[in-house]
């Protein structure tokens, strides 16, 4: 492939100032709204400065590699990705992992806009790095970095995909109830929910579940729990690892089932037992959530598909 035939789709997001003009209007509106609720209004400039001369400088070392196409996140859900593109995603971490959902197979080159301010698990390169590693990019010379992902498919067909994690709960603080079911063991439980944690998401809300389990339990922690809590697991990982939070033992509930592989031939099945506010979502986003009330079925499992990041 010449590199004229190579389309490119540049994701990139709104910064917090322009989240902030789009709700108040007016950049002092939004300079308003923010000091009044005391934050520092001249780190949203700074940030936004520096944003936008990221974006300039990608498309610039874009340009030359192929027919280009810039993308805001908001376009994603509905936004069909053309098969052996390259794709550029410049943002955080987060931006990274809700693009991969939406992909089938496409590489995506992950580029950290602002080293200073984030860090970036999935971010390996710099703004500056893009004109050097574009070449390898098109001649398919750079290495890549699967990256094993969950699905939720409900009775009704609908299906929900998972790059770091999935909660299957309630929407409010109250106890989740439902029916869980792994290979031949089946349990009707009451909870705060349900995580179910990739590899590349076992070093963060899976994490924090197990630090407190460890902090509560002591010595008697099994080893995986405290190997996973320690270590994480591989992004590539060939399971997927569920965690039930605060599980509550009663006469009509149960509390064993509570902590598990999830693999490509044994799948977690969970029946809802919510009339209302049950809910699945992935990596965060509640707003995008399945809604999962009384009578329907999740089937959680491996997604058919993964992630691939340059590297």
């Amino acid at each position: 492939m010449g590199s004229n035939d190579l389309k490119i789709i540049l994701v990139t997001r709104r910064t917090r100032l322009q989240e902030l003009v789009a709700r108040y209007n007016t950049v002092e509106q939004a300079r308003f709204q923010a000091e009044h609720l005391g934050m520092d209004f001249g780190d949203f400039l700074e940030e936004d400065r520096n944003y936008r001369a990221a974006v300039d400088a990608v498309n610039v070392a874009l340009q030359p590699h192929g027919r280009l196409q810039q993308l805001d996140r908001g376009f994603l859900p509905n936004f069909l990705f053309p098969p052996g593109c390259l794709v550029v995603v410049l943002g955080q971490d987060g931006l990274v992992a809700n693009t991969l959902k939406y992909l089938d197979g496409q590489s995506v080159l992950a580029v950290n806009p602002d080293p200073a301010r984030w860090e970036g698990v999935l971010l390996p390169f710099q703004v500056d790095d893009v004109s050097k590693v574009l070449p390898e990019v098109v001649r398919q010379q750079r290495p890549i970095r699967e990256i094993t992902m969950a699905r939720a498919t409900l009775g009704d067909g609908q299906t929900l995909l998972a790059v770091n994690d999935l909660f299957i709960g309630m929407r409010s603080h109250v106890s989740a109830r439902y029916e869980i079911a792994l290979g031949d063991r089946k349990e009707r439980q009451s909870s705060s929910g349900i995580i179910v944690s990739t590899g590349l998401g076992s070093t963060g809300w899976l994490r924090s579940i197990l630090t407190g389990a460890h902090a509560v339990a002591g010595r008697d922690a099994s080893k995986e729990m405290l190997d996973i809590r320690e270590h994480g697991m591989a992004w590539d990982s060939q399971t997927l690892i569920f965690n039930v939070r605060e599980p509550y033992p009663s006469r009509s509930t149960g509390a064993e089932l509570v902590f598990g592989h999830v693999g490509r031939r044994q799948p977690l099945r969970i029946r809802s037992l919510m009339p209302e506010n049950g809910v699945i979502f992935s990596d965060g986003m509640e707003a995008d959530g399945l809604d999962f009330r009384s009578g329907l079925e999740a089937t959680i499992e491996m997604a058919p598909k993964c992630g691939v990041l340059l590297t």
